[in-house]
């Protein structure tokens, strides 16, 4: 049942009850400490407010009390200042965390860490790294820090590496930054993480039955790897608006998670439940942590719980919660990481804009499998189009007639591209004879894109400031209000539940 805002319980009088008197269920009042979280560790990072000391924790922790006890409506912005509390005190940590940065940003340094991603090639052949774990002078320091290295070392996510450099401020999530460095050594650990051996295994067994770029794309897609894309078919795919399928993120996930349930929904739910969990732990195993899957594991992990004991989440709880908690996890995030913004605002236009898009056309009638995928891609173009021109000044005019030309055969491609590299592991002789409908699939969508993208109107270039951001939310959320007073929507028969189809996104 959908948690109402108010509670349904009756009254003596209810004309004479006042608004503010009325009880709240706690599923909203978690969600708008959730919005106070956010809101708090936000600004601290933003003003450096001094919330640093552990009594501000308490002082949160009576507000919590307090509020939960009461359950009225007078509580909510009680609530809202006890979770603002606790998202300064987190952010306030995290900046006093960083602080070691100041003094050697300027100096050549030694700098250790752990990569935390798989490495890119810059466009003068350097190689390009984020690491974690960095230690600086023997002493351990909070923050990633981005680093370009000369040369051609093979250099895998999990090393060790030692870099000599000049230490640079950061940028986006980064807490510093350091270019052309030199690099003085690189450790693997042993043995090392048996789910990128399992990655690269297969990522060879794919590209034994399938020729590049196709196979490079289908790796993308089972297993997230972007980074292995060929040069050109990356910006085809960028020009075109389909990178989000080949990062690792829900909409992949949400395919592996829901063919696990079903298989195993037949035995027990419980079964299909496990194993879909499993699969969602080795897939953030396989693809990394990123900003976009931190969100999309959690999502899938609610929404799974949701499922088993038959609740739904209403999407506007769970945006905040999955901000919220992976914000105190990695603050970082809410210091420009365009990845983390682009995965809430994509999340919040498939679970929020498209079914009252659908709604208000369509009403109860269920629009089809293309109708569903246009509302979708649509929405999450409309949510996630102004951050990308105020960041790139860019956005592609064909991504809506892509998506709808690529993503109902997403499935299919990964199904045959995970054959294939079974197949060429198992057995390397008729490896391409196995890969050949792949390649087919494949081929078709390398076409589509590199075709649309080619277009003489594919993109346009746009400069907009911080303030068309918010001109353009405020606009979007007024949408929004007026199209749901007109449907009176009910958001719970859609998001992440009991049917599972919006899991991710």
């Amino acid at each position: 049942m959908d948690p109402p805002l108010i509670s349904t319980r009756c009254y003596t009088n209810p004309m004479l009850e006042r608004r503010y008197l009325q009880s709240v269920h706690p599923s909203w009042l978690v969600a708008v400490m959730c919005f106070g979280i956010t809101l708090g560790l936000m600004t601290s990072l933003a003003m450096e407010l001094p919330f640093a000391s552990f009594e501000w924790l308490i002082a949160a922790g009576l507000l919590l009390v307090f509020g939960f006890y009461k359950r009225k409506m007078y509580v909510l912005p009680t609530i809202i200042v006890a979770g603002a509390l606790i998202g300064g005190v987190r952010g306030s940590w995290y900046e006093a965390q960083l602080a070691p940065y100041a003094a050697i940003t300027g100096e050549t340094v030694e700098v250790q860490g752990r990569v935390a991603d798989d490495s890119d090639i810059g466009r003068n052949g350097e190689i390009v790294l984020r690491l974690n774990d960095v230690v600086v002078h023997g002493q351990s320091i909070a923050g990633a820090v981005w680093l370009s290295v000369a040369g051609s070392a093979e250099i895998k996510r999990g090393d060790t590496v030692v870099v000599k450099g000049k230490l640079s401020e950061g940028f986006g999530s980064f807490a510093a930054s350091m270019h052309r460095a030199e690099l003085l050594s690189v450790e693997r650990p042993v043995p090392g993480s048996l789910a990128l051996r399992l990655r690269d295994m297969f990522s060879s067994g794919v590209r034994q039955a399938i020729p590049e770029p196709e196979a490079s794309l289908g790796v993308g897609y089972v297993v997230g790897q972007r980074r292995a894309l060929p040069e050109e078919l990356d910006k085809a795919l960028l020009a075109a608006g389909l990178t989000h399928v080949v990062v690792a993120s829900g909409y992949n996930l949400t395919i592996l998670v829901n063919v696990a349930r079903r298989l195993f929904m037949g035995v027990s739910k419980f079964l299909a439940t496990f194993c879909s969990g499993g699969m969602i732990v080795a897939f953030i195993a396989v693809t990394g942590m990123s900003p976009s899957m931190s969100r999309a594991g959690l999502v899938a992990g609610l929404g799974l719980l949701a499922w088993y004991f038959g609740r739904r989440f209403h999407p506007i709880s769970l945006l905040l919660l999955a901000a919220a908690v992976t914000l105190l996890i990695n603050p970082a995030y809410a210091r420009g990481d365009l990845g983390w913004q682009l995965s809430f605002a994509s999340f919040a236009g498939v679970l929020i804009v498209a079914p009252l898009l659908k709604q208000y056309f369509f009403g109860a009638k269920e629009p089809g499998v293309m109708r569903q995928i246009f509302f979708e891609t649509l929405s999450a173009w409309v949510c996630t189009v102004p951050l990308i021109v105020l960041v790139f000044g860019q956005f592609s005019n064909v991504a809506i007639l892509a998506n709808l030309l690529v993503l109902p055969l997403i499935p299919l491609a990964m199904l045959l591209t995970f054959i294939a590299g079974v197949a060429a592991l198992i057995v390397p002789a008729i490896a391409t004879i196995v890969g050949f409908p792949a390649l087919l699939v494949l081929g078709y969508m390398t076409n589509t894109a590199t075709y649309l993208s080619g277009v003489p109107w594919a993109q346009t270039t746009l400069e907009v400031g911080p303030m068309f951001l918010l001109l353009y939310y405020a606009a979007l959320l007024v949408f929004c209000g007026y199209i749901w007073r007109r449907t009176r929507f009910s958001f719970m028969r859609s998001t992440v539940g009991q049917q599972g189809s919006n899991l991710l996104q």
